[in-house]
């Protein structure tokens, strides 16, 4: 007799939980908890890391993020519009510049940009600050670039007619029309991209800095070399939680608003519309 697909379901469901439970139980014998604490848990470390990991590192990660954000956000949003622009030079430059710079590792862009500038133009010192903004938002920009542009070809075309019967320009409708509204449009993934320059900011600490200037995974490395512990590990990955875990909740209570789809920035040239549609 043949087994109905309900029953099916629930014998495979079963399964599931019991290859779940073995999992459980084989790790929560074969693993050492007293280590595990001994390591991840010293009260007496984490003690020592405070107020510091909070008022320096958790400030400082805060900070470099923001200036990269901001950064570049105002940069992918020129590349953007370049990729949509009816100049073919200006399609083909923003196309490039796309790709390059998502098919780098974060830290050579970081690298370069840090020892990069004082070698291209000598005498040029660059403010560390200003070093982290400028690498962080090139790394940033190139993905928020394909979500903007994603965003202003969602925007639908009759919002731009109507303006312009009403004696706006093209450059007007885009400004006061169409990027406002493409702006609520990918405030979930943008808000992704925030997520992702965070922990991108991690990679700063190969920029070299005094302690004043550490971020959580800097602090949380020196801290572990001189406790030989492991818990300044687990107290920066907290800090980080703290972070990243409220700007996933807005992500998706923002998605829920919009009522749009959520898009991860990596993945907006598969969900813009293609580039012939713009000429």
């Amino acid at each position: 007799m043949a087994m109905s697909k309900r029953k099916r379901a629930r014998i495979v469901r079963a399964v599931q939980y019991a290859v779940l439970v073995v999992v459980v139980v084989v790790v929560a014998v074969a693993a050492d908890w007293g280590r595990v604490a001994n390591a991840f848990f010293d009260l007496d470390v984490a003690g020592g890391m405070f107020p510091e990991v909070i008022t320096v590192a958790l400030v400082n990660t805060l900070i470099y993020t923001g200036l990269g954000f901001g950064f570049g956000l105002v940069l992918g949003l020129v590349v953007a519009l370049m990729r949509l622009s009816s100049v073919r030079a200006y399609r083909w430059i923003a196309g490039a510049y796309v790709e390059f710079f998502r098919g780098l590792p974060a830290l050579l862009v970081i690298l370069a940009i840090g020892s990069g500038i004082p070698l291209a133009f000598p005498g040029t010192i660059l403010d560390r600050y200003v070093s982290i903004m400028i690498a962080l938002g090139i790394v940033g920009s190139a993905y928020m670039a394909e979500t903007i542009r994603a965003g202003i070809q969602a925007v639908p075309k009759g919002q731009v007619e109507a303006a312009r019967s009403l004696g706006m320009s093209q450059s007007k409708a885009m400004v006061w029309i169409v990027i406002p509204q493409a702006f609520k449009i990918i405030l979930p993934p943008l808000t992704n991209e925030l997520i992702l320059l965070t922990k991108d900011s991690s990679l700063v600490l190969f920029l070299g800095s005094s302690q004043v200037q550490y971020e959580l995974t800097q602090f949380g490395r020196t801290e572990l070399n001189q406790s030989r512990s492991l818990t300044p590990v687990l107290v920066a990955g907290i800090c980080y939680l703290i972070i990243t875990i409220p700007l996933s909740y807005l992500s998706r209570y923002l998605e829920r608003r919009t009522g749009g789809t959520k898009i991860r920035s990596a993945e907006a040239t598969e969900v813009a519309q293609p580039e012939e549609a713009t000429k």
